[in-house]
């Protein structure tokens, strides 16, 4: 039989499950932090709500993994976590607006694989529905940025506006039913470069040169980005939501954030066919990992269509697995285990599980030698998984009243009561 996994798919240590819990828990915190509320939808969807007209689009449903239950009904595994919302929102109706949630979860995609590229990989989405205003726009920037500053990458944020997109491509001489075909292929730029984005035009019979003065003005200095639009199209009405979220992320950040972290692309498009206004995409300031770590943008039709009213929405989605990919890179301290005091009976078994269950009840992460290992191999143990304290057991320190602790750190050794003992590691 062969026990091998899947391609795609992994297994995570306790050392990588404990790293993983800590960056979720910082995403968490965050998220709450913003007034966001959590959301747990199922992995599996109806078929026909994955694959409706106002979901991903053709690319990212080439990707999707179906099947048949036994009742004969056609479903698939959830590619992202917004489609999910979309279909949560539609079956509740009378959800307060607007409407902040977070969801951390699974998704499953068959695309090709590289390093931080998974076909089960998680998403860690925040979203508010049920206003258009530029300041929520804002505020899912806000919140993006205020998580990559509490893991501490350095990063950029890129940001458009797809309404903005679609104007300068038909004042080009893009049909309005190639649009969405233009876009997907300009999308994909950076991956494939401009000469890979015009032979993919010309396949689709899309008039390669509506790109050259997207391309041409992407290539600017960010400063400059906006007036040269103004100049080469005229006040575009999109033009006027991308200047008023710039201006209001520059009040939110002092006046620096378009020259140190956010900048301005007229040429970001992102892949799928539902965003309606802004998209943003974050990436790590290191050539080591090229791929986004959030992509992001405003949808204002896709939960309209489950719901058959407006329900303007903008969010963010993080890509843990290349986020895990460049903290590993930077050297993010990783945990091997929970155990904080790691006791060793020296012929004392039933004394030294009393203190550590002691320990427990005081709230200290305790685990103790089950094996009669000698204290050499004990201290090699629990060097070898990083546990911050030893504790000695002996029949001479039970009937001193005390036991010895040693910080595996420093290596220093103190006699402590049990009170005292608890006191230091607490």
């Amino acid at each position: 039989m062969d026990v091998q996994l899947p391609r795609g798919m992994r297994d995570f240590s306790p050392e990588e499950k404990l790293f993983r819990d800590k960056v979720l828990g910082t995403f968490k915190t965050v998220f709450e932090r913003f007034g966001f509320n959590p959301l747990e939808t199922p992995v599996l969807e109806r078929l026909d709500v994955l694959t409706s007209k106002f979901a991903g689009g053709e690319e990212i449903l080439k990707e999707m993994f179906t099947l048949t239950d036994q009742g004969d009904r056609k479903l698939g595994l959830r590619y992202d976590m917004t489609v999910p919302l979309a279909r949560y929102i539609g079956c509740n109706p009378n959800v307060k607006m607007p409407f902040k949630r977070y969801v951390i979860g699974p998704v499953y995609r068959d695309g090709p694989i590289k390093l931080g590229r998974y076909r089960e990989f998680y998403q860690c989405d925040a979203d508010i529905v049920g206003t258009t205003s530029v300041a929520a726009d804002a505020q899912c920037i806000e919140l993006a940025l205020a998580v990559f500053k509490e893991l501490g990458l350095d990063v950029r944020l890129v940001f458009n506006d797809r309404a903005l997109l679609d104007s300068m491509l038909k004042k080009d001489g893009v049909a309005a039913e190639q649009l969405i075909p233009a876009i997907l292929t300009l999308d994909k730029l950076k991956k494939i470069g401009e000469e890979g984005v015009r032979k993919e035009l010309t396949e689709k019979e899309i008039p390669t040169d509506a790109l050259d003065n997207v391309i041409r003005i992407a290539q600017l200095e960010p400063a400059d980005r906006v007036q040269a639009i103004l100049k080469q199209y005229g006040p575009l009405p999109a033009l006027a939501r991308v200047e008023g979220l710039r201006l209001k992320l520059q009040a939110l950040y002092h006046g620096t954030t378009e020259k140190d972290r956010v900048l301005f692309d007229p040429s970001l498009a992102r892949g799928l066919t539902y965003y309606t206004g802004t998209v943003f995409e974050v990436f790590w300031n290191d050539e080591r990992l090229t791929s986004s770590l959030l992509g992001a943008g405003r949808y204002d039709n896709m939960i309209s269509e489950f719901l058959g009213k407006p329900a303007p929405a903008v969010g963010i989605s993080f890509g843990l697995e290349p986020i895990m990919e460049a903290l590993k890179l930077q050297g993010m301290e990783q945990r091997k285990t929970v155990t904080d005091v790691y006791v060793i009976p020296i012929k004392t078994p039933t004394e030294a599980a009393r203190l550590v269950a002691q320990l427990r009840d005081a709230g200290v992460n305790a685990d103790l030698d089950l094996t009669d290992k000698g204290i050499s191999k004990n201290l090699q143990y629990a060097d070898a998984l990083g546990i911050p304290y030893v504790v000695f057991l002996g029949k001479r320190e039970i009937a001193d009243g005390v036991c010895k602790l040693k910080d595996m750190n420093s290596g220093e050794e103190t006699l402590l009561t049990t009170e005292e003992l608890v006191a230091r590691v607490t």
